[in-house]
């Protein structure tokens, strides 16, 4: 996967530093937000620009995420072949209240929205549930690529919303 993405990674600008807290967090939130601008202007060019077009949106993110995480956190991805998945764990060290050291862990699925297919978020909702409770966290972002032609006429939408897992876990929901 890092391979894939190195192309699309090297048209990243943005920095890395931009998105670090005080302490040392990833502002999760920020990382999204410059996500969800970053597809707005350039999806197009970068779908029809990558070999594996099934999983261009995918490498994207994966590319701009490592970017931003690339020399201070890890990206752990975890492949569920033939289930139609794909999670993200990013991991950042900092330094918790106490003056420790400690680790930061956000949990990232990935789902396409395929043409002649339901709207992956319901499926998407359960399967980050299931990985929060493996993980341990209390909440999650599911990102939604839609590419159905529909949604491919014009300019890529993209929105950044809430909402809560079957289980009542809080998850931020970028379609994209």
């Amino acid at each position: 996967m890092r391979v894939l993405g190195a192309a699309t990674e090297s048209v990243i600008t943005a920095s890395p530093a931009q998105f670090l807290l005080p302490d040392g967090r990833l502002d999760f939130a920020a990382v999204l937000a410059e996500f969800a601008e970053f597809w707005q202007a350039n999806a197009e060019i970068l779908v029809s620009s990558q070999v594996y077009h099934e999983a261009a949106p995918q490498l994207v993110f994966m590319a701009f995420l490592q970017r931003i995480v690339n020399g201070g956190g890890l990206i752990d991805r975890e492949y569920g072949v033939g289930r139609g998945r794909l999670d993200l764990l990013v991991r950042k060290g900092y330094t918790g209240p106490d003056g420790h050291p400690t680790m930061q862990r956000e949990a990232v699925e990935l789902k396409v929205w395929h043409p002649r297919q339901r709207d992956p978020l319901e499926l998407g909702l359960v399967q980050l549930d299931q990985y929060l409770s493996r993980l341990r966290l209390d909440h999650g972002t599911l990102v939604i690529f839609d590419r159905r032609p529909e949604a491919l006429d014009g300019e890529p939408r993209v929105a950044i919303g809430t909402t809560t897992s079957p289980s009542g876990r809080p998850v931020t929901v970028l379609r994209a």
